[in-house]
């Protein structure tokens, strides 16, 4: 609404964002909006014919609002310019008009001592000889020979416009082109910027230009690094400690299987809300691969402890699936049940919370599927290598060897 009554403002140039995100954004990439455009070089009329054409390719991508270019020009400059012809035709020397000119904001002559302070003593012309170029054009300069010019004559004066900022960042100029994304998550948007601009901005061969991408975009990149080495090494702590719980590479590995599956219901929690991939729902899958064996756990253990009780493998996993069956869901449905709040929230930071919550609460559906249909099939042929059962060759012959023994007693009692 408010972007509804303030679009056509002229003069305006508007981006709607929250404070703390404003400033957040504003300390980590310098820029105000999600996704910002740094295009670097050292002519200002070349920065600014860029920032339009990256401006025009980005209001043509779906999701962009908020484009603005970064204003670095506009500011009204007094312009003066020496006529080197006209000052040797009249014989003025360039230093009496530098002087002059140099008068008009203020120069120098000397300091003024008062005790231990000293103050600098400035000269500088009259506010009614320096209010516009006629009156400063109408300024005189004296000749050699004694003849009063007007500086109009031995100068150009004009009011052109300027630079109203000078950005710089690494020691090279730069004006900024930013957004904001709506509708859609910010990776999938920067890629297909950066194939627009590539394709319809062309950067000049001469000069150090170059465009570099930051906003949130930054954050995302960082984050996807360090994601890089955070998953794999959570994962590999997962089944660090199933290995030591249970001392067998199979338990563990049968145990492990929840953690894919239940990476597939977070996944297709996603697609089901629209949600986008996010930091935050990735965060949510680290979270997810160890709550998703919590299940597998509960199962597994009282499997193995049938087993140590000399019942049969199937017979065990069948014994422990139905007397399991009440801690298994318990133990999903409390993990569930309490993501729900975080799955639907609105409030401040719903952003966040939202992402995470589905993929958490997606997976533990998925990873109780796993548990009380797929494990006990899968352990069902793995656990026989963790648990080898006495071979029929071993039964058989302990038998004959405790009869023989007996045997053996009983004809020593016999009389000789």
């Amino acid at each position: 609404m408010i972007q509804r009554e303030l679009r056509d403002m002229p003069g305006q140039r508007i981006a709607m964002t929250q404070p703390i995100e404003m400033r957040l954004n504003e300390m980590i990439s310098g820029v105000r909006a999600d996704l910002a455009v740094k295009i670097y070089g050292d002519d200002f009329d070349v920065l600014v014919e860029k920032g339009r054409e990256v401006e025009a390719a980005l209001r043509g991508i779906p999701g962009a609002v908020d484009v603005t270019t970064e204003q670095i020009t506009g500011q009204p400059v007094l312009q003066i310019r020496v006529d080197q012809e006209q000052l040797a035709r009249y014989g003025v020397q360039a230093r009496a008009v530098l002087d002059l000119i140099e008068s008009i904001g203020s120069k120098p002559l000397g300091e003024v001592v008062e005790g231990q302070l000293r103050f600098p003593l400035v000269v500088r012309l009259p506010e009614n000889l320096r209010s516009s170029p006629e009156a400063i054009g109408a300024l005189v300069v004296a000749g050699p020979r004694g003849e009063r010019i007007p500086l109009k004559r031995l100068a150009k004066i004009e009011v052109v416009e300027g630079p109203s900022t000078i950005t710089r960042e690494w020691g090279q100029r730069r004006i900024t082109v930013q957004c904001n994304v709506r509708g859609r998550d910010v990776g999938s948007f920067v890629e297909e910027a950066q194939g627009a601009v590539a394709a319809k901005v062309t950067l000049p061969t001469t000069g150090r230009y170059r465009t570099e991408w930051g906003g949130q975009f930054e954050n995302l990149e960082r984050a996807r690094t360090r994601l890089a080495i955070v998953v794999p090494l959570a994962l590999l702590l997962v089944f660090v400690l199933l290995y030591v719980t249970y001392g067998s590479v199979v338990d563990a590995l049968s145990i492990f299987t929840a953690v894919p599956l239940a990476a597939v219901g977070g996944v297709f929690a996603l697609w089901l809300r629209e949600m986008p991939f996010s930091i935050s729902a990735a965060v949510g899958f680290i979270a997810l691969s160890g709550i998703a064996v919590l299940n597998g756990l509960v199962l597994i253990s009282y499997v193995r402890k049938l087993l140590d009780d000399g019942l049969p493998l199937l017979e065990a996993i069948e014994e422990a699936s139905l007397v399991r069956l009440r801690p298994v869901l318990m133990t999903a449905l409390v993990a569930a049940f309490g993501f729900v709040p975080m799955a639907f929230s609105t409030g401040m930071g719903a952003e966040v919370q939202r992402p995470l919550a589905t993929v958490v609460i997606g997976g533990i559906v998925s990873a109780t599927l796993l548990t009380l249909l797929v494990l006990p099939v899968l352990y069902s042929w793995t656990g026989r290598f963790s648990h080898p059962k006495p071979t029929l060759d071993s039964q058989s012959t302990g038998a004959p060897a405790l009869v023989g023994a007996a045997a053996g007693v009983a004809d020593s009692q016999e009389p000789s």
